[in-house]
């Protein structure tokens, strides 16, 4: 396994494999139709890890994978992307996580996130940051972490007051709109930026946004220290006490929309970690989505 005194940055959330179903026609409830069925390592926490990657950094897993076939498979081929798995929580009796999307030439026509294992797993995967191996409440983590809503709000709770993690830059994003609501401890305390897209905005400030700018300023106003907010091909805004930036990404041809949210995340975060202002950090992360989106990144 790969080892590292220091990490890049920690990703913590869902490690599993996607299963997609991908159509060239439009689609409804109902739709029976020709496409391709791929399963690939997928889950938040990986996907950003995985675009790190790209962007060269070195990033250490914090998750639960199961000790079964699936699980052994999924963490050779992190291992083979150069990703840290030293520390994830291999459980006896959790199986191997599992996401399954079907999508159209109209978008996500529906998707079931099966992350039972990881949310029973629970603080379980958080001992490397409490043990004295990653952090502890003397000394704890101070570098980058990016967290997922497939946790449990109870244990988004427990990390924004952590003593573990008080030191920590935390990045954290929803896994979908219907766990937006887990973000609220973020929110409500102030703490870390939030990547949202307008309608998970819309859930967290209880009211329905059109725009990115204002969406962004909402989150703000509830308590958010910062936040960037997405809308799809239109405007991202970003907003923190130094004010609000709004930029349009590059339009382009949408091949594939599951995990578009979680490149621009990463490709936010690589680029402040590289040094980038906050014009340059957004004007490349909406690059680096529709990069995805247009099926120009590899899988």
């Amino acid at each position: 396994m790969t080892t590292q005194t220091t990490p890049d940055i920690l990703c913590i959330g869902s490690v599993l494999w996607d299963v997609i179903g991908r159509a060239a026609s439009h689609m409804r409830q109902g739709s029976d139709v020709p496409g391709r069925i791929t399963r690939l390592p997928g889950g938040v926490a990986l996907n950003i890890a995985m675009t790190l990657g790209r962007f060269g950094l070195t990033p250490t897993l914090l998750t639960a994978v199961g000790r079964d076939e699936e699980g052994e498979e999924l963490l050779k081929a992190c291992q083979a992307m150069g990703l840290v798995t030293d520390h994830v929580y291999r459980s006896e009796d959790l199986p191997t996580d599992r996401y399954i999307a079907i999508e159209g030439a109209n978008g996500l026509i529906a998707a079931i996130a099966d992350a039972h294992s990881l949310e029973a797993a629970g603080a379980k995967i958080l001992r490397p940051l409490a043990n004295g191996i990653l952090g502890s409440a003397e000394a704890p983590f101070q570098g980058l972490v990016a967290l997922d809503g497939n946790l449990t709000l109870g244990l988004l709770e427990e990390i924004v007051q952590s003593p573990d993690l008080m030191a920590a830059d935390l990045r954290v994003a929803p896994a979908s709109p219907g766990k937006a609501e887990r973000l609220l401890p973020f929110v409500n305390h102030g703490r870390g930026t939030l990547y949202v897209n307008l309608e998970e905005a819309g859930l967290l400030c209880k009211t329905v946004f059109d725009r990115s700018e204002d969406a962004a300023l909402g989150l703000l106003a509830r308590g958010a220290a910062r936040a960037l907010v997405t809308d799809g091909g239109r405007a991202a805004s970003e907003a923190s006490a130094q004010g609000v930036i709004t930029f349009t990404p590059p339009s382009v041809l949408v091949t594939r929309v599951t995990g578009a949210g979680d490149t621009f995340m990463a490709a936010h975060i690589a680029a402040e970690a590289a040094g980038a202002d906050r014009h340059a950090a957004l004007t490349r992360a909406l690059d680096a989505a529709a990069s995805y989106v247009s099926g120009e990144t590899p899988l």
